[in-house]
């Protein structure tokens, strides 16, 4: 659906043309950041409403800020001290005479006393109303409430009572496997699947104690665990006058750690039948709570023998738009986040459930900066480079795909949020041919700085099993050394690429010798000369030979070209070498380098990643043991455990709970035993 300033939509289908008419609210705040900010905006604008965004001293200089009509400061960089804060939301909300407040997702839009704060200012929360965040919030109350409306749920135990005896009982009852799961928040934390009861104490404690630091809640609930499991949701979208309709299916089962990183609508091997069930399932949901607005009832399907209309279970419901949507937006047409407007201005939905049908297939990968060859570890820094082949943003483009993203060349990815790049999503006639577009986009795709997962992503998509459509949720743990192998040394054609580049380079004035000359000339044969190079943060010895045919190097015994297919962009006085979406920086090695790693040696615990200490758990002349946690590090809401390498001594502390590190920090020193 293609908004307009006259707020006229439309949505060709295969049979008709919808023409839908939108009355949106005057104002907005987005009370939020990065790329769901500025799609959030580019719509609202389009509607022809005021726009209004806030930012934290990090995002000062962010695109979300500059997409808006004006932008308000509200505090630090941390998120606790900024975004979370609703109390400053709903001040600059009225200070800027906001008719209403969108929240999109994260943050606070999941707050029930958020959404009630609003109303009582007079402030249109764009979302469902406070009971229905809250009645679906709890997964075990949520289950019990399904129950009462006759929507299928897993087996398993629901209730309050907390003590092990009682649920290892229930999980015996149940049959193993079974899952424990927190009673509250998501993103897989207090998760733990047990397949055999004796380790079910142990998994219990650890889930509790999970669930206890991440939300503030100990209880859990025991469910069993479905066998080859599909996770697949479906998108409703409910008005205040009792309207509710199915916008289909998206399957979300490619996920990591609970973490999804593939979605498509609609699902592989979804039967008209099945499709009707779930569908009916969601929208039951959805009245039982008074449900207005956006919202994603999921639910997990057992796969063991294709999908069947007997054989899907609620899981929980999301209160909010979800980070998937654009894949319903493009197989329906339609524009979620516009009709969340008009809703939350009180007109009832345009159409009706038989109005809707589903236009072709899509698929969004999620763009992050991480290491999936380091465990997925968060990268972070200044963004050299972000260059999509598709230029079309928040909306499908004729050649099938879009590019969600709230970063841009010259930006940073910093370690207080989500390390989202962006959001591919391609659009096509069949499952393969949008497959197909989500691959060549994400192969031609260009970003430079922080590392990236493009290269993970792209085998994920091109997997046989997930191609033929035989995938599940443990699809990326089986195949996840074929996916993300083990870090490896840089190829030495890659390392000549980058090398060619940085000795092309012109030498400062101070370097003007014709004894540091490295042009090659000599009046017979060949020359080769030895040089350092320091490739990513290791300093090796290469030689640099020219002859009449050009330059060659010898990198580790071995001669060889520059790699002719490298993607070379400058930063950092060197170069960032891409070859198959693999960065490797390439400069000339700094004298202090060089002097910090002698000084260092192979006792120093440095940093993983940028970001803050929040737990220094050893001190200076303490023994540890190989395996100790010596040091914890946070960014983007993730928490890393450095652990000790060996049996030894600590010889120095050099961090304190509460400091901000950079990547590569020295954070303490431990002697090993000889």
């Amino acid at each position: 659906m293609t908004s307009t300033r006259g707020r006229t939509t439309s949505r060709a289908s295969a049979s008709r043309t919808l023409v839908i008419r939108l009355a949106p609210l005057p104002s907005v705040l987005i009370a939020n950041r990065g790329e769901i900010a500025v799609r959030i905006a580019t719509t609202a604008r389009a509607l022809g409403m005021r726009t209004i965004a806030v930012y934290s001293d990090a995002d000062s200089q962010a695109p979300h800020v500059q997409a808006a009509d004006e932008a308000w400061h509200i505090g630090p960089s941390s998120p606790r001290e900024s975004y979370l804060v609703a109390e400053r939301i709903l001040d600059v909300a009225k200070r800027s005479g906001a008719a209403s407040i969108h929240p999109g997702y994260g943050f606070l839009s999941e707050n029930a006393a958020f959404a009630e704060a609003c109303a009582n200012a007079g402030i249109v929360f764009v979302g469902p109303p406070a009971s229905a965040i809250r009645a679906m919030g709890l997964k075990d109350a949520a289950k019990a409430l399904m129950q009462a409306a006759q929507v299928p749920v897993v087996p398993g135990y629901h209730g309050e009572r907390q003590e092990t005896d009682f649920l290892r009982t229930k999980a015996y009852e149940i049959g193993y496997p079974v899952l424990i799961k927190a009673v509250a928040g998501g993103g897989g934390k207090g998760m733990r699947r047990v397949d055999r009861q004796i380790d079910f104490d142990a998994a219990l404690e650890s889930a509790q104690r999970e669930a206890a630091n991440a939300f503030g809640d100990p209880r859990v609930l025991v469910e069993k665990y479905v066998s080859s499991p599909r996770h697949v949701e479906i998108q409703v979208f409910g008005d205040s006058h009792g309207n509710v309709v199915s916008l289909f299916e998206r399957d979300c089962s490619l996920q990591r750690r609970h973490q999804k990183v593939i979605e498509e609508a609609p699902a592989p091997g979804m039967s008209a039948e099945m499709r009707r069930a779930m569908g009916e399932a969601a929208c039951a949901a959805a009245k039982a709570v008074g449900y207005v607005g956006a919202g994603t009832v999921e639910f997990i399907a057992d796969g063991s023998d294709g999908l069947r209309a007997n054989g899907f279970y609620f899981m929980e419901m999301n209160t909010r738009l979800q980070v998937e949507h654009p894949v319903t937006e493009a197989i329906t047409g339609l524009d979620l986040v516009a009709l969340q407007f008009h809703v939350a201005a009180g007109h009832p939905l345009p159409f009706s459930q038989s109005d809707l049908k589903i236009n072709g297939h899509a698929v969004e990968a999620r763009l992050y900066a991480e290491e999936p060859e380091r465990g997925f570890l968060p990268s972070t820094g200044k963004l050299h480079a972000v260059k999509f082949a598709s230029t079309t943003t928040f909306r499908v483009a004729p050649d099938g795909v879009r590019i969600d993203s709230g970063v841009r060349t010259g930006g940073e990815v910093s370690p207080y949020y989500d390390p989202m790049i962006a959001k591919i999503i391609a659009h096509g006639r069949t499952r393969d041919e949008a497959l197909d577009r989500l691959s060549q986009e994400l192969e031609a795709s260009l970003v430079a700085g922080p590392k990236t997962n493009a290269r993970f992503l792209i085998r994920l998509a091109n997997l046989p099993e997930f191609r033929s459509g035989t995938f599940d949720t443990g699809t990326i743990e089986r195949h996840i050394e074929t996916l993300a192998p083990a870090h490896a040394p840089a190829a030495p054609a890659v390392v000549a690429a980058g090398a060619a580049h940085v000795f092309a380079v012109p030498s400062s004035p101070a370097d003007e010798s014709p004894w540091n000359d490295r042009s090659g000339f000599q009046l017979g044969g060949a020359r080769s000369v030895p040089v350092s190079l320091r490739v990513d943060e290791e300093t090796i010895q290469v030689r640099m030979m020219h002859s009449a045919s050009g330059v060659t190097f010898e990198i580790a015994g071995e001669t060889v070209v520059p790699h002719p297919g490298a993607r070379l962009v400058p930063a950092n006085d060197g170069v960032i070498v891409l070859e198959d979406q693999r960065q490797v920086q390439v400069s000339r090695p700094n004298p202090r380098d060089i002097l910090d790693a002698a000084v260092a040696g192979d006792g120093a615990i440095r940093a993983p990643m940028h970001g803050k200490v929040t737990l220094i758990a050893v001190e200076a002349g303490g023994r540890v043991t190989k395996g100790d946690k010596l040091a914890i590090v946070e960014a983007m809401k993730m928490e890393h455990a450095l652990l000790a390498s060996a049996d030894g001594v600590v010889a120095e502390v050099l961090a304190a709970a509460g400091d901000q590190v950079s990547q590569g920090a020295v954070l303490l020193r431990v002697e090993a035993d000889a």
